[in-house]
């Protein structure tokens, strides 16, 4: 999943998370056994003036519903040219009629930045990638977001997943 320009939302943990301020993953919502885990974060700021951004990658307790389409300059695709269409793909989305919302207290990673041309790569270890197992709250649904307390600013930004 990759947005060419995003700025991030400030939003507290358990609060509603506001449509365009966050990037968001889900399972399918016809298979609850499918996982998928996060291994890559990446952030690139891209910010006119110094703008600390409080950005937190972690699992959602709500989880978002009725999805609109990823727009331009989004997008959700494997890296893999040859890799088979899944009957049950995960849906990359960044607004919802319900809104999700980040735990205050299941796994999460602080991956704050000033995007006045900072940079965040978070690469997982091997087997201590974020993980999501179908799609249901507190274990199917993962988000980047932003915490309250800094002024987010304009960023680049891409998940890299493996969904299984």
């Amino acid at each position: 999943m990759a947005f060419e320009t995003i700025t991030l939302t400030g939003v507290l943990d358990a609060a509603n998370f506001t449509d365009s301020g966050y990037m968001g993953l889900t399972g399918p919502l016809a298979n609850t056994t499918q996982r998928r885990d996060i291994y890559e974060v990446y952030m690139g700021g891209m910010a006119g003036a110094s703008t600390p951004t409080p950005a937190v990658l972690g699992i959602d307790s709500v989880i978002g519903a009725t999805f609109t389409a990823l727009t331009t300059g989004q997008s959700n695709s494997p890296l893999d040219p040859a890799v088979a269409a899944l009957a049950a793909p995960q849906v990359a989305f960044c607004t919802t009629t319900t809104k999700p919302q980040r735990s205050a207290t299941l796994a999460k990673l602080a991956l704050g930045f000033n995007a006045f041309g900072g940079i965040v790569r978070w690469n997982a270890s091997p087997g201590s990638e974020l993980r999501m197992i179908g799609a249901a709250a507190n274990l199917g649904e993962a988000s980047l977001s932003c915490y309250t307390g800094g002024t987010p600013g304009l960023m680049n930004a891409h998940i890299l997943y493996e969904q299984y």
